[in-house]
């Protein structure tokens, strides 16, 4: 019995050995695992911004008073919109149709007579819905000026060292884990598990198919390796890159972006192998389903553009109907995702994490079930 698990363990670490020459030998596979998630990760990390900021505004102020510039001054003062002045409100309802704008605003004649009489002045906002977040985002941002300015106008009516006649309420909130309110800090975890997935996922289905292409696999089929020691001998070297591939994923994080890393790292690599045999056993299902690395490759993209959907990425999943939120289930994105963010911005355990990554273990568990399965009857 000793020196047959010593035989399979010596064929094992033969066969990881093959797969990893194979891989050093080859500069595009080393560009596609190691350089490439780096580069998306950067280029996505700077893309991915959900912070309101600089939008596009255009102003019609049909009143010219002092008092309708100094509320568009205000308005432009932190950088939050970007004005520029058209004549009419035709103008700025045209700039909103060609996407030049995000919001037309109009200042009615005796804008500045209200202000100046205490009674209510009304300024039209037109903006532009096609973008939800972004038109929500830009409502509140007006909405809030508004209130501001006007409070500032009562104020400034008050005879000298009078104060308002409200009640006094304190309140004093406290942003913890990301107070700068920093959407990268949110987003880059995400978006380094969702580029894990991608790497991982595409080339173990693409590399089983190649096998079967070239004949690899019959030469593989007539030596007395078991199908299960195959399997593993050929995913674990894609699993030791997927877990350098979270290390430099974790340092471009930290260093450009500046994501923090405040929970213990062990665990999160940890989780990380957890998250790796999920998304390497997805990458054998398709493999075996698969006679070409044509298919492998738009089967991989078939099932990696729903887990990005589905994951909580960009979408909170209490968003999503009560229909499609059971499918999130089997995705090991959405959990990973939630182990990440919980380790690197609040801290968190073992104990924090122990339902995502319970959830996360029987994913893989079940993924690999079916690899080992389809693995025997492909070889069959």
């Amino acid at each position: 019995m000793t020196s047959a698990r010593a035989s399979i363990l010596t064929t094992l670490f033969a066969l990881i050995r093959k797969e990893l020459l194979q891989a050093f030998r080859d500069p595009k596979m080393m560009a596609v695992v190691l350089g490439i998630p780096v580069l998306q990760l950067t280029l996505l990390g700077f893309a991915a911004n959900l912070e309101f900021n600089h939008a596009e505004t255009v102003v019609v102020d049909d009143d010219k008073s002092d008092a309708s510039r100094a509320f568009v001054r205000g308005l432009a003062a932190d950088g939050t919109f970007v004005v520029r002045y058209a004549d009419t409100m035709a103008q700025a309802s045209e700039a909103l149709r060609a996407n030049t704008a995000t919001v037309a605003l109009l200042v009615p004649r005796n804008y500045g007579r209200d202000v100046g009489a205490g009674v209510p002045a009304h300024v039209q906002v037109l903006v532009d819905g096609s973008d939800p977040t972004t038109s929500a985002a830009a409502t509140a941002a007006i909405e809030q000026y508004a209130a501001l300015s006007s409070l500032e106008v009562t104020l400034s009516r008050l005879p000298p060292g009078t104060a308002p006649a409200v009640p006094h309420v304190s309140l004093e909130p406290r942003l913890l884990y990301n107070p700068s309110l920093k959407s990268r800090i949110f987003i880059v975890p995400g978006t380094g598990a969702s580029i894990l997935l991608i790497v991982t996922a595409i080339i173990t289905a693409m590399g089983l198919a190649r096998e079967r292409e070239v004949g690899t696999m019959e030469q593989l089929l007539v030596t007395p390796i078991r199908p299960v020691v195959l399997m593993i001998g050929k995913t674990v070297p894609y699993a030791l890159f997927g877990l350098i591939d979270q290390a430099l994923i974790l340092v471009v994080g930290n260093v450009v972006f500046d994501v923090p890393m405040r929970g213990s790292i062990p665990l999160l690599f940890s989780a990380a192998l957890v998250y790796l045999v999920a998304t390497l056993g997805l990458g054998l299902v398709v493999g075996t389903l698969s006679r070409t690395q044509q298919q492998a490759l738009m089967g991989a993209f078939f099932i990696i553009i729903p887990s990005f959907l589905l994951s909580g990425l960009m979408t909170p999943l209490e968003a999503m109907p009560d229909w499609v939120q059971p499918i999130t289930w089997i995705n090991p994105v959405r959990y990973y995702i939630e182990i990440l963010r919980s380790i690197l911005l609040r801290g968190a355990t073992l104990s924090d994490i122990a339902r995502p990554l319970t959830h996360l273990a029987g994913i893989a568990l079940g993924f690999m079930t079916i690899a080992v399965v389809r693995f025997r009857r492909t070889l069959g």
